[in-house]
């Protein structure tokens, strides 16, 4: 048991620190998991490796907790009713990724999740970033139109989250489809990545709450061990996440995201070599 606990604080580092880095939460774990697997039911793999997210998103709701609660005495009425606005753009946002997640979930599970298509999606989307990130210092996206995220309309809250989407294939990452694709419409990357958290929150929890109930009514009940290794793994995320977070925030108000795009292009080139020697 403590060798799995162990694991499950590896996961919980790797998922604290992908889950906000636009290199795919899922899609690290789906690899971590090929070298140093849980010793657990795959049914359990397929849950724990989306409901260790709950940790991750308990830290977004503690550090943006004032912006995102409407009900705070210390805000004005006018305050109150741009914070309502902000999570009614949210929600229009997770719908379209929301509707097809519920119907293709079995089938991603079953062709998607795999070293392949992440290394794959990995070296796509790296290259997309540093095309994204240059085609922005030039003329044409020099200045981002939005700023702040209150600015977000429902159209461009809309076409971000059709961009969270291609996040269901795994190795996509989901804070980097939503924020290239904001950054693509012209929003700041700051703005962009507020807005990209403030999502995770039902998207997480609506996919965590899918995966939970499938599991308990797959008839597998998970064990001792395995309620340990979720609380440790979730645990972890949250104080891993608190802290990359806040240092993400700091990084794009003065950094491109171009050297992410680079390194989903080198971990994807020696994944794929590597399957390619041992598979």
């Amino acid at each position: 048991m403590v060798i799995e606990l162990l694991k499950a604080v590896l996961f919980g580092i790797v998922e604290g620190v992908t889950e906000w880095l636009p290199i795919s939460s899922t899609g690290h774990l789906i690899l971590l998991d090929e070298f140093i697997a849980l010793n657990m039911s795959d049914a359990f793999k397929s849950m724990f490796d989306v409901v260790i997210q709950l940790g991750a998103i308990l830290a977004v709701i503690v550090l943006f907790f004032h912006k995102l609660n409407p009900f705070s005495p210390s805000k004005s009425g006018e305050e109150k009713k741009q914070t309502w606005n902000l999570w009614f753009k949210v929600i229009a946002a997770i719908i379209p990724s929301g509707i097809v997640g519920v119907l293709f979930d079995d089938w991603m599970d079953e062709h998607l999740h795999n070293g392949i298509v992440v290394s794959v999606a990995l070296i796509v989307y790296g290259i997309a970033f540093i095309l994204v990130e240059r085609r922005r210092q030039g003329k044409f996206l020099n200045t981002a139109a939005v700023s702040n995220v209150y600015d977000i309309t429902y159209k461009t809250a809309l076409i971000i989250g059709l961009f969270q989407c291609l996040s269901l294939i795994p190795g996509t990452s989901r804070s980097g489809s939503t924020i290239l694709g904001a950054i693509m419409i012209g929003v700041g990357r700051s703005a962009g990545a507020e807005f990209s958290f403030f999502m995770a929150i039902p998207t997480m929890l609506g996919a965590s709450a899918i995966k939970l109930l499938k599991f308990m009514l797959s008839g597998v009940s998970a064990t001792g061990t395995e309620v340990g290794v979720l609380v440790v793994g979730c645990v972890v995320s949250f104080i891993v996440s608190l802290l990359v977070i806040k240092g993400l925030m700091q990084y794009v108000r003065s950094h491109s995201f171009s050297a992410f795009g680079v390194y989903r292009i080198v971990l994807g080139i020696i994944v794929l070599a590597y399957f390619a020697m041992f598979a």
